[in-house]
């Protein structure tokens, strides 16, 4: 009989580590993780210890359900994160994570739930619906041959670039500034904490190699993007890959080439690293439009991820 209990802090993490890891195993954009590594990630500021579940079937782990909330959002939803190993996706198991994880969430006061499935996992998609879910966001992961990157695309010749320094802190502060005022009207955003940023540029257990650009007109800052290696992600997958995790440009100087210039630093920043590829992910819905400037660039869709919500 299936039996799902609650996650047991320091007691717990190595089964967890080890039904994410076989869930994820194929995916392209993932990577297998460690226990250490994890136990970094709860040391996040804003990391949500309650709402984890197991599922097990004659005690053997085969599923597991954060309903997690963010205690720092000003809206009541929460986000449903399930993994399930290959042989059960589709099933009772992943079922009756889903609906333990609706239940505490709304338990925790919350009036959303969201959840993800990668568009090609029809099964997850089909539980999402049958449970009243209802697509609200489509997201593509982008990859680019850095050796095919397209150049004179009506970059902005009179911008500066100048790295963030991480030892200074009126440079994290520019940086939480900048993307508080870039990101407000996105999807799902709520502007991270001076701790939160400060942590991930100096303690994040998986993009340890970062850097981040700021973008100067006129000796003003109005623009940033940021860019990272995981050794550990290309070990696996034998290639040599960085990310490009974030770009942000102030409203009054969009579509004037400072996103376009950005972009073209942060793969040449790639680029002189070692790395034959670029990775980024994007909402399709951008207010921004963002997916046209990467496609500009040379970048192309290698998969699609649908988010989906629900009223609890």
């Amino acid at each position: 009989m299936l039996n799902i209990r609650r996650f047991v802090k320091d007691v717990d993490e190595p089964i967890w580590v080890e039904v994410r890891n076989a869930a994820h195993e194929e995916r392209e954009d993932w990577r297998a993780v460690t226990v250490e590594e994890l136990l970094l990630e709860e040391e996040r500021p804003s990391f949500d210890f309650e709402g984890r579940f197991i599922a097990e079937l004659g005690g053997k782990p085969l599923g597991i359900v954060h309903a997690n909330v963010d205690k720092l959002r000003e809206d009541r939803k929460g986000f449903v994160r399930l993994s399930v190993t290959p042989e059960f996706r589709g099933g009772e198991t992943e079922q009756q994570l889903m609906e333990t994880a609706l239940r505490e969430l709304k338990a925790r006061g919350m009036t959303t739930a969201q959840a993800w499935a990668d568009s090609r996992e029809e099964k997850r998609v089909q539980l999402l619906e049958r449970l009243d879910f209802e697509r609200v966001r489509v997201f593509s992961w982008m990859e680019i041959d850095l050796a095919n990157v397209s150049q004179n695309i009506d970059e902005n010749k009179r911008v500066i670039i100048r790295p963030l320094r991480k030892e200074l802190e009126e440079d994290i502060k520019l940086l939480s500034w900048l993307d508080s005022e870039s990101f407000k009207e996105h999807f799902n955003y709520r502007p991270d904490t001076l701790e939160e940023i400060r942590h991930f540029l100096l303690s994040d257990p998986y993009l340890r190699e970062k850097e981040v650009l700021f973008a100067l007109l006129n000796g003003e800052s109005v623009g940033y993007i940021g860019v990272a290696v995981d050794e550990k992600y290309n070990l696996e997958k034998k290639v040599r890959a960085g990310e490009v995790f974030t770009i942000g440009v102030l409203k009054t100087y969009r579509r004037t080439g400072i996103g376009a210039t950005l972009m073209l630093h942060a793969l040449e920043t790639l680029k002189a690293k070692g790395m034959t590829k670029a990775m980024l992910g994007v909402d399709d819905y951008n207010p921004t439009k963002a997916m046209a400037l990467y496609e500009k660039v040379g970048f192309m869709v290698k998969k699609k991820d649908f988010v989906f919500e629900r009223e609890l």
